[in-house]
């Protein structure tokens, strides 16, 4: 018997891998190993001895509803392969949950890496971490610019009524996995709703968001060019300034965070400054940034309905991995940070 890591069991992929997949061995057992750094869906790298892929699928036990689709993160991916936005190719897609409990789908094993925290991009000096975040928003700017209907992605998602969506979406989520009383989500809901009418009359109009943009969600080379974005789990169509709000967001979480739950990219000298970041994404971007505040408390919000939902899953059993056991700590500053940005201070 091969032995398998939890959430994928091994004798049960390597016939479905030997019939879906291209260039696999025959006769060779496939074996795998966890990659670290993902709280959500699970990645795996697994090889035949010669090759080797990249296998997602979502966590085990507790998900919440309408996350950690794998369709869409498979059909986004495809669908961006021709264009200006770096993606891995992707190989196959498994509906059949009889074969690892879960949707799943294969992807290329792109040789890059994610930076996730400042550490990592000291020793590269600032002028190269400058560069690396001034391509990170470029290549932002460039998703935003993609025509979904160029690429097949005009049913993908409803961008009519996206951020009101947003808001109540985030809330459910949140309810999903309570766990205790948070005050001041309350408050920032009630903040949320009564601006989300000023913030759709004054959007640029939709495109394809990425739902969780940042420097750990893109690979990069040794030579510091981007090579890929991944993670596409909460891809959609709607307001791309959401992406925006959401790198900021932890760019902010990580000037007051003092532990390893939150990247801290940021923090590394030569980094580009927020107000380096909102000017040259305005200057490539046609979006109309006056509402930024409520992007901004919408992004507070929406991570930690996330993280929310990793610590139930946490005091549940139910993850696989380090660093968990901080997660629940840090909704609350970043709660506070959104009613801060909605309140303009």
């Amino acid at each position: 018997m091969t032995e398998s890591l939890p959430g994928l069991d091994l004798d049960r992929l390597g016939p479905w891998f030997a019939e879906h997949v291209e260039g696999v061995s025959t006769g060779v057992e496939l074996s795998a190993t966890h990659i670290s750094g993902g709280k959500s869906n699970l990645t795996y790298a697994v090889s035949d001895g010669t090759h080797e892929w990249i296998v997602r699928r979502p966590p085990l036990g507790h998900v919440l509803a309408t996350a950690h689709d794998m369709k869409r993160e498979h059909t986004v991916i495809s669908a961006l392969h021709d264009t200006a936005v770096p993606v891995p190719e992707t190989y196959a897609f498994c509906a059949d949950e009889e074969v690892l409990g879960a949707p799943f789908y294969v992807m290329e094993k792109v040789d890059g890496r994610p930076y996730r925290y400042a550490r990592e991009l000291e020793p590269l000096g600032a002028e190269r971490t400058r560069a690396i975040s001034e391509q990170l928003i470029d290549v932002m700017a460039a998703l935003h610019s993609v025509d979904p209907a160029e690429v097949g992605l005009s049913e993908f998602g409803r961008p009519e009524g996206f951020l009101s969506r947003q808001v109540k979406r985030w809330k459910k989520q949140l309810e999903a996995s309570y766990s205790r009383d948070l005050p001041a989500a309350d408050e920032l809901h009630a903040l949320l709703e009564a601006r989300v009418g000023a913030a759709e009359a004054a959007s640029s109009g939709p495109g394809i968001v990425h739902g969780d943009y940042r420097l750990d969600n893109v690979l990069t080379s040794a030579d510091d060019q981007i090579l890929a974005v991944v993670d596409w789990e909460m891809a959609t169509l709607g307001d791309p300034v959401t992406d925006l709000a959401i790198l900021l967001t932890y760019q902010q979480m990580a000037s007051v965070s003092g532990d390893d739950t939150v990247t801290d990219v940021s923090n590394a000298p030569g980094w580009l400054s927020e107000d380096e970041i909102i000017a040259r994404y305005d200057a490539a971007s046609h979006r109309d940034l006056s509402e930024f505040g409520f992007y901004r408390g919408l992004a507070a919000y929406k991570l930690a309905a996330i993280l929310e939902g990793i610590h139930y899953r946490y005091l549940k059993g139910q993850t696989v991995g380090p660093g968990f056991d901080k997660i629940g700590d840090g909704i609350h500053p970043l709660l506070d940070m959104g009613i801060n940005a909605m309140k303009g201070q």
